[in-house]
């Protein structure tokens, strides 16, 4: 107990937590403090206990990047006591700790906003925009860092997906094109690193872009193992990562990174962000469109996600199970996306209901996959000759809005994934995986005729039940 030091404010912050959660604070400070008693004396007083930026180094250097210790503690220090200290002290007190974890973990964006500015910058006052920027690389970095030290990614890990280094960076911009001026104005590319923003506004867009609170809460929960086993009542932390199955084994390296995972899953209706499975990988399953609709065709809602030649990456989300229906089919709940070289999600405009499109094997409608606009001026369209696809958007598509999301209007493809999001029903893993031969005799013919029979491996993989990670 701290006795004549508790403060009305200081108890009100501390009333915000059950006795459980109080219990785990206090242990964290005092393992942080180093010592379970008062401290040495100093004049014949007790000293009560604080915690150093050197302990907290000492203490977080592998869960957490020094970059990132360096900026809690920042937020740590500038929680003012009032008449507590003439002069602001170099070490954390225990009410500024609570304090610290009562804002960032309970509060709104008002009570958060003050410590973000000073993890932002140490000095008070308006900050630059390439602040802001270098502050929220920082926290996507150790997002990602601290769920992969804990062995939090559920199955995905740092060797099966892309560098997560350009997806940091391509988060970051994504999450900063939403500050606006306080005249209303997005500040865009240099304008944007140059601008100065205020307190208000940074408050703004704390509370219009949920990353930076759902990110921050994480980071200390994990980082500081605080909490961390309490049951959380918010869905977004929870499910900020899916598992991942159906990859284990495969020697695959996603065209996914850890930050654009998280990114797309949080755009997937809040039922289908527990769980993607791999359905199709081209690197795994071979470069052939009856190889692609065999995996993919009757498997729920699915996430497919392409590389062009040139590197850019690009996909959608198809909210309902591909079916060979010659007519198009999906609702507005589709949306198309950018990976690389940027991020960026493109949901419906509600101009039209052309959200997803597959044929196979007709002579008088197009034979492929395709995704918002038109026949022949698709947002995103597989041919069924694989290889070959487009992304036409002049000046965009009238169905997701959405740019050319290739480098080149009509794109050569080098790699393509496809995901199951959320659970898949038992009738459809039975028949989704003999439903293209069912439906296609002439693909059926073919593979008879270069001797390969309706088992085929290729075609007809048992459905894994892989348990990668928890």
């Amino acid at each position: 107990k701290m006795g004549n030091a508790e403060s009305n404010v200081y108890q009100n912050h501390l009333s915000r937590f059950i006795p459980e959660e109080q219990a785990d604070i206090d242990g964290v400070f005092d393992t942080l403090s180093g010592s379970s008693g008062t401290g040495r004396a100093k004049n014949g007083k007790a000293m009560k206990k604080t915690v150093s930026l050197a302990a907290l180094q000492a203490s977080k250097s592998e869960p957490l990047p020094e970059q990132m210790i360096v900026r809690l503690y920042n937020g740590m220090k500038s929680i003012d006591l009032t008449g507590k200290s003439s002069g602001p002290s170099e070490q954390i007190a225990k009410e500024q700790f609570v304090i610290f974890m009562s804002n960032l973990l309970k509060g709104n964006a008002e009570e958060k906003i003050t410590i973000i500015m000073r993890m932002i910058s140490k000095t008070e006052g308006p900050v630059k925009g390439k602040q802001i920027q270098e502050f929220t690389e920082h926290l996507i970095t150790s997002l990602v860092h601290v769920l992969n030290y804990r062995k939090e990614l559920k199955g995905w890990n740092l060797e099966n997906t892309r560098d997560y280094a350009s997806g940091v960076k391509a988060l970051a911009s994504q999450l900063l094109s939403e500050l606006k001026l306080a005249d209303g104005k997005k500040p865009v590319d240099h304008q944007l690193l140059e601008a100065t923003f205020d307190q208000n506004v940074i408050e703004d867009w704390v509370y219009r872009v949920p990353q930076i609170s759902t990110f921050l809460s994480v980071v200390i929960r994990q980082g500081f193992r605080v909490l961390h086993s309490i049951p959380d009542q918010a869905k977004d932390v929870v499910n900020l990562v899916p598992s991942c199955k159906g990859a284990r084994g495969r020697g695959l390296t996603s065209l996914f990174d850890i930050p654009s995972i998280i990114y797309i899953n949080s755009h997937l209706p809040s039922e289908l962000q527990h769980k993607w499975r791999l359905l199709f990988s081209s690197r795994v399953h071979g470069e052939s469109f009856s190889q692609l609709c065999g995996h993919i065709v009757n498997k729920g809602s699915c996430i497919m996600i392409l590389k062009d030649s040139d590197g850019f990456i690009f996909g959608g989300f198809a909210s309902r199970p591909w079916e060979a229906l010659f007519l198009f089919a999906g609702d507005n709940k589709c949306f198309l996306f950018s990976v690389f070289p940027s991020l960026a999600v493109y949901t419906c405009t509600g101009y039209n209901d052309h959200y997803m499109y597959l044929n196979h094997g007709q002579q008088t409608m197009p034979n492929g996959l395709g995704m918002g606009g038109q026949h022949d001026y698709f947002g995103l369209w597989i041919d069924s000759d694989y290889g070959k696809g487009h992304s036409k958007a002049k000046p965009r598509c009238t169905t997701y809005n959405s740019p050319q999301l290739s480098a080149k209007e009509n794109f050569t493809l080098d790699a393509m994934e496809v995901w199951a999001v959320g659970d898949i029903a038992e009738s459809a893993v039975v028949s989704g995986n003999n439903i293209i031969l069912d439906v296609d005799p002439e693909a059926q013919a073919l593979l008879e005729m270069i001797g390969k029979t309706r088992q085929s491996e290729g075609l007809r993989e048992p459905v894994e039940d892989d348990d990668d990670g928890n």
